[in-house]
């Protein structure tokens, strides 16, 4: 009965102890450990790196611009349904009446070839003129990599893994967020995969704006090719 009571008090301490780490612990520390541990452990030291030059400002990753002399163009996300699938076919229609060479393709790095965009991205991209119905999910692959001239990042995982699994690829690698401009603050496009339609159609309201600047940085002041003014756009998130 002794050794009962003892595990009895045992496990209720430990239910105390969880709840006040709880109260203590700020949300948004926990998500940040969350976050730490769902990342290989030869890739957290990587990720720590960047999140603490990023707060500390003495880091120019997330703010890098890609150079105006770039023609092939690689947008990854994770799964390849989502965000990176918009970001081509955004740009694909961007481009597609102008007399620029310029060769846009889309991967994930976790992607399973063949999976259909997500429903929530083929209903929000409507809203923007889109259809994403006929996506089908591509892995990334080194040929894609060793073709493109820049790779663009939308989150910290994405630049991770990118870094840690292709570090010939460094010197090639942005965060598509340099773009977003007027009031988006954050380094990340968050994927919306964990949210819902209305936050899908918001990311992809960011990812506009971020392509709509990107366009309109090429080509050394040719801008006209591609059918745009030549002033840069700025996402708002108000709405």
């Amino acid at each position: 009965m002794s050794h009962l009571s003892q595990g009895r008090r045992s496990g209720s301490s430990r239910k105390v102890l969880r709840r006040f780490v709880k109260l203590a612990i700020p949300k948004r520390v926990v998500l940040e450990i969350l976050r730490y541990r769902e990342f290989q452990p030869h890739m957290r030291p990587l990720y720590l790196r960047l999140r603490t030059a990023n707060a500390l400002g003495i880091s120019k990753l997330w703010t890098r611009k890609a150079p105006a002399t770039a023609r092939a163009f690689l947008f990854v996300c994770f799964g390849n349904i989502m965000r990176s699938p918009m970001c081509e076919a955004l740009m694909a229609r961007s481009i597609r009446n102008s007399q620029f060479h310029v060769r846009v393709m889309s991967a994930g790095l976790g992607a399973t070839p063949g999976t259909p965009a997500h429903p929530w991205g083929v209903l929000a991209a409507q809203d923007f003129g889109i259809d994403l119905s006929p996506h089908r999910a591509r892995r990334l692959t080194a040929e894609m990599l060793d073709q493109a001239d820049v790779i663009f990042a939308m989150d910290y995982r994405n630049q991770v893994e990118l870094l840690s699994r292709f570090p010939a690829a460094r010197d090639k690698v942005f965060m598509l967020s340099a773009y977003a401009g007027g009031r988006y603050r954050s380094t990340e496009i968050q994927d919306p995969f964990f949210g819902d339609e209305d936050q899908t159609r918001k990311c992809y309201a960011v990812l506009e704006g971020c392509i709509n600047n990107l366009i309109a940085g090429l080509g050394a002041g040719k801008n006209r090719d591609f059918g745009l003014r030549g002033t840069r756009m700025s996402v708002n998130l108000e709405s």
